[in-house]
């Protein structure tokens, strides 16, 4: 049997569904960074707490952590381009409330919270049917680039999605939910638009066994496991971008400006790295390119750590952010790869539930540190914890180790 030639970006977007899928999803990120923004200015300028402001997090996060396994299921169940599509129009709908409640001025944080909610509640749905919607929409041999331009997508959206919402708060509150609303209603027109060829797996009914399938599954796959747990134990050592603001502050000694530049190098770095991978994919030694991907991580980390200048600490930002990507585009691939299509949208979950909690708790086991030992100590330690993990993560997962190609 021939090697698929891996396809390249112009074709990828030349391919119907994956044109649909890219800017169905551009869409919906954009929107996603432009509410953090808008809802987080809204709600600290209503009430001036910053509690309030901590439980806009908090609020998003609980549907999702109850609901994704259900949302699994249903990508696995239901046609995934459908469940993506009502999750858009979903969250485009709440979004044209908030505008008309902020232009009416009658909002109240009580509402703004349920909107959040409901945010929360749709991306638990969309994403794990989106992640298992890719590998349906490239043509073969395209995953890994297809991969790669979805995450510049993400980073595109990270960088410019904020500053186009606080732009459009600036000029009125309402703008930039009407952006949001705009932008979900669009995406969801073009993911309504998908067809995919793809054989009827027979549909499992709802019962506790199948819902809780995607978890059996991780665990009876080595190579699964170990890239979903190396995700989430190195993000949860390797957070020392939640101190960035104590870092531009006491250490650079730079302003807000200099905080902006911060936040923003990883994000830059790795859709940098998204070009490079859309235009030359991995193409051997795949495990071990990830756990190399990792420890650089690691080791990036450490020289932000230790930097007094910021120069050196932009240019190690830039370095984390290119090495992420690397390990990310690898890992989805391998999860993608390494799972029947009928399993997907239920493995997608497990894997998206991991994220989002290593994110969450990356950032609390930061701050933690921080408190205790102080900002400079915490993040070298996350840095060396993140290079130990890669390092026994390749003992405890050969399997791992030793994948040698993508497609």
């Amino acid at each position: 049997m021939p090697i698929p030639t891996p396809a390249n970006a112009k074709s990828l977007f030349a391919h119907r569904p994956f044109f649909l899928y890219f800017w169905g999803r551009s869409f919906s990120e954009f929107s996603y960074q432009i509410g953090a923004v808008a809802v987080g200015w809204q709600v600290y300028a209503l009430t001036g707490s910053a509690f309030d402001l901590g439980m806009v997090g908090l609020v998003q996060f609980i549907p999702t952590a109850v609901l994704v396994f259900a949302a699994g299921h249903a990508a696995d169940r239901y046609d995934r381009n459908r469940v993506v599509q009502v999750c858009q129009v979903v969250e485009g709908l709440t979004a044209a409330f908030l505008a008309w409640g902020t232009l009416g001025a009658w909002l109240t944080v009580p509402e703004i919270f349920g909107a959040v909610a409901i945010f929360g509640t749709a991306t638990a749905f969309e994403s794990p049917a989106a992640a298992a919607l890719l590998p349906g929409v490239v043509p073969e041999g395209g995953l890994q680039k297809g991969s790669a331009l979805s995450t510049g997508a993400f980073q595109l959206a990270s960088i410019g999605g904020p500053a186009l919402g606080g732009l459009a708060y600036a000029i009125s509150p309402a703008l930039p939910y009407v952006a949001m609303a705009v932008c979900w209603l669009a995406g969801g027109v073009l993911s309504g638009a998908i067809r995919v060829d793809r054989p009827l797996a027979p549909k499992e009914p709802p019962t506790l066994a199948s819902l809780f399938a995607g978890v059996a599954f991780v665990r009876r796959n080595p190579a699964i496991l170990g890239t979903i747990s190396l995700d989430l134990v190195a993000v949860l050592l390797g957070g020392a971008t939640a101190l960035l603001p104590i870092y531009a502050r006491d250490i650079l000694h730079t302003g807000p400006w200099g905080l902006g530049v911060l936040r923003g190098a990883p994000a830059f770095g790795a859709l940098l790295m998204t070009a490079a991978l859309a235009r030359h994919a991995i193409t051997r030694r795949v495990g071990i390119r990830m756990f190399q991907a990792v420890i650089i991580f690691g080791l990036a980390t450490v020289v932000f750590a230790v930097s007094r200048q910021i120069w050196l600490s932009i240019a190690a930002l830039l370095v984390m952010g290119a090495a992420d990507t690397v390990s990310v585009i690898i890992r989805f691939s391998l999860v993608q790869l390494g799972t029947p299509d009928e399993m997907r949208g239920r493995v997608g979950a497990v894997n998206y539930l991991f994220i989002n909690a290593s994110n969450e708790l990356g950032q609390f086991e930061s701050g933690i540190t921080a408190a205790w030992l102080g900002a400079m100590p915490a993040a070298v330690l996350g840095g060396i914890g993140t290079i130990v993990v890669a390092l026994l993560w390749m003992k405890l997962f050969p399997a791992l180790r030793k994948v040698e190609r993508l497609e």
